[in-house]
């Protein structure tokens, strides 16, 4: 059964999820189902037509402010028109309040139309979650209505360049001036829609510290900049240039420089770190979601491309080497899929556990599926009129921004699996191997590996956490495709392939953990 990722996530969600249930009766299935095709059919229609010809014009810096492509600025435009900014939003400030198992939904078929279109939502919403969680009643009165609508943006500065995951050495300072209003000076980098001109103004939220400020990450404040101030006037605040990058070339990625820019203080003095990471774990979910999005728009181009191409007298998709690599990218995305959509409806503790194991395993799954979408063009996957090399070039960048795999490995076994002793974790396995006779054996060695990590010392836990998330996620993804195929018998084939030849890769990744000695004995060469 070859079905749409509409078709999967509208299942999902409905049938394995129940996220109508969950939503206090704002949605039903019919409701959820017409919502899910109206974004696809706008992505389609909108977004998706821009995706190549934005990537070959660029963003770019002229007299001082960045230039979006044209087709950008015509679809933001229509993002607006069509309300899509406050499906999520609070209803207090104009937003339609609806959960965030949806908004990950959209999220997936914005980013597979256009990822980097969709980084520029995708940021606003998780400013407006940070806003509604930490400001002030009058500043979330005076930010979010405009906020909500996307007449206004959001950006998230926290990386310096001595500063980059290390956040305890923040450099950037506030000012106090008086009536509640600092001034910040400092230089941010990677700052994705630092400058642009989609809407009418943007609000940064920034790390910075106060004069008083104590060493290390327990200095940090948080503040909110706009571009445009209340009074009309521009703010000290500019761009200092574009980084070239390597793929999302319509996205600007700016460094920006704050040279006694007005700004409110959001939230308490000193606090601005655990403010800031309402926002970050909001992009991190969004960011394992673009990982899925990118291998179901490399499997998209792959499969009818592999449909049309004939050699050998038949199309190659019936060759079996080519029918291999697109059950492989069919499998694992929907795997990733069901994974990203189980965390995004979970409670909070299973959320938290599963944060880190959506962001790293579904993006280097997705680099994975992009990589193979490649191979299955041939030599047209090489030649960038295809498509196919694009998704490879976008996709990379999401093993490393809002955390580093290798960061989200520590903070599973750090944070997560030690802050309940591996409760939470020990009840995923359970629910897994109940799913399928395949999973029992995958799960005992988990459970097993689960008992080594949190007996380890901290170095020898950072040598294996790696391959301890990636063992999670294909043990957790197969469980999602056996949940699916016991609702929709039309999944069973594409399930079965993964539980024979894709799930054998947990064991091998659990190996690992026994071999953490020749990780640290090179660091002691």
């Amino acid at each position: 059964m070859k079905t749409t990722a509409a078709q999967d996530l509208t299942f999902a969600l409905t049938r394995m999820f129940d996220l109508p249930g969950q939503s206090g009766g704002a949605l039903d299935d019919e409701g959820l189902a017409a919502i899910i095709a109206e974004c696809d059919k706008f992505c389609t229609e909108v977004l998706a037509p821009n995706r190549m010809p934005a990537d070959r014009e660029g963003a770019r810096l002229e007299n001082g402010r960045v230039r979006c492509p044209e087709g950008h600025r015509q679809a933001y435009q229509a993002w607006m028109d069509a309300g899509w900014q406050s499906l999520t939003a609070p209803e207090a400030h104009g937003g339609q309040g609806l959960p965030f198992g949806l908004w990950a939904a959209v999220v997936e078929l914005v980013t597979a139309a256009d990822m980097a279109f969709g980084l520029c939502p995708l940021l606003t919403a998780g400013a407006i979650e940070a806003i509604e969680r930490h400001a002030s009643p009058a500043q979330q009165a005076e930010w979010l209505p405009k906020m909500t609508t996307g007449e206004w943006t959001g950006t998230m500065c926290l990386t310096e360049p001595q500063a980059g995951s290390d956040l305890s050495t923040v450099r950037s300072r506030a000012e106090p001036l008086g009536d509640g209003r600092y001034a910040i000076h400092g230089q941010k980098i990677y700052i994705t829609y630092g400058d642009h001109d989609l809407s009418e103004n943007t609000l940064h939220l920034i790390l910075a510290r106060l004069p008083d400020a104590p060493a290390g990450s327990r200095g940090i404040s948080l503040f909110a900049a706009r571009r445009i101030k209340a009074d009309g006037t521009a703010n000290a605040l500019r761009c200092g240039g574009l980084e070239r990058k390597m793929g999302i070339h319509a996205s600007p990625t700016c460094i920006m420089l704050f040279e006694g820019a007005e700004a409110e203080l959001v939230g308490e003095p000193h606090r601005g770190l655990p403010a800031m990471f309402a926002m970050m774990n909001n992009a991190r979910l969004c960011v394992g979601i673009q990982g899925v999005s990118q291998g179901a728009l490399a499997l998209r181009l792959a499969e009818a491309y592999a449909e049309s191409r004939e050699q050998g007298g038949r199309p190659i998709a019936r060759h079996p080497d080519v029918a291999r690599m697109l059950a492989e990218m069919r499998a694992t995305t929907l795997a990733m899929r069901l994974l990203a959509l189980a965390a995004c409806t979970a409670e909070p503790t299973r959320l938290a556990l599963l944060t880190p194991i959506v962001k790293a395993w579904s993006t280097d799954r997705g680099v994975e599926v992009a990589s193979l979408g490649v191979q299955v063009h041939g030599g047209m996957g090489f030649v960038e009129d295809a498509g196919a090399a694009q998704v490879l070039r976008d996709v990379r960048i999401t093993p490393i921004y809002e955390g580093t795999n290798g960061i989200q490995a520590l903070d599973l076994i750090g944070r997560k699996l030690r802050g309940d002793n591996g409760a939470a974790m020990a009840a995923l396995l359970e629910e897994a191997a109940a799913a399928h006779p395949l999973l029992a054996a995958p799960v005992e060695e988990m459970r097993a590996a689960t008992a080594t990590m949190l007996a380890a010392g901290p170095e020898e836990a950072a040598a294996g956490a790696t391959a301890y998330l990636n063992a999670a996620g294909w043990i957790l993804g197969g469980a999602m495709l056996a949940r699916a195929a016991a609702l929709e018998p039309g999944y069973a084939p594409l399930a079965e392939f993964y539980l024979r030849r894709l799930l054998p890769r947990a064991g091998a990744e659990l190996r690992q953990l026994a071999e953490s000695d020749a990780v640290l004995a090179l660091m002691r060469a």
